[in-house]
């Protein structure tokens, strides 16, 4: 647990991938980190793609840096597809990369840093389904539930969740 409350940002578009997020929320804010929910638009409500969930974000993505933050985090299911013609979203994955903040992406996430073009020579694994475009882009696709490479987590799907939000404290406790 941090000495002082840490921030993690969680990307938030339309289609998200409602039991993922709900446990990120959930595990994260047990941890002790404040929780800032980003999206293309601040104090707009954004729903699941099973409708069982509705949040509303907290701050628009170009509104902020991504070094305000321990980690920023990107969830799964079709809100991906719709963060990544974001010209903001796109320019906080990037910056964040280069200023080594961690960034986690589970399921369809990793469309961003592919739109990002943050993947080349990285290991990283995903939803199968977008394993073509991960190797399309220059990284190195790998079937497993995490990986971890230079700051950059990735993971395959929900029943993943614990082992990648563990992965996503243990960088950024090494990193403090």
């Amino acid at each position: 647990m941090p000495d002082a409350p840490l921030g993690i940002a969680v990307l938030l578009e339309d289609g998200f991938e409602d039991d993922e997020l709900r446990t990120l929320i959930d595990t994260f804010d047990a941890a002790g980190f404040q929780l800032t929910l980003l999206a293309p638009f601040a104090q707009r409500t954004y729903s699941g793609r099973h409708g069982q969930l509705t949040l509303t974000s907290d701050l628009a993505a170009h509104k902020t840096r991504a070094d305000r933050f321990a980690a920023v985090v990107i969830p799964g299911g079709y809100a991906p597809d719709k963060l990544r013609m974001r010209h903001a979203v796109l320019d906080l994955i990037r910056d964040g990369v280069a200023d080594g903040v961690t960034i986690g992406a589970i399921g369809h996430g990793p469309q961003v840093l592919i739109s990002a073009a943050v993947v080349a020579g990285r290991t990283m694994t995903s939803w199968p389904s977008i394993a073509i475009d991960l190797k399309n882009a220059g990284a190195l696709y790998v079937d497993r539930p995490v990986v971890d490479d230079r700051g950059i987590v990735t993971a395959r799907k929900t029943d993943d969740v614990g082992v990648f939000v563990n992965a996503i404290l243990r960088r950024i406790e090494n990193s403090r």
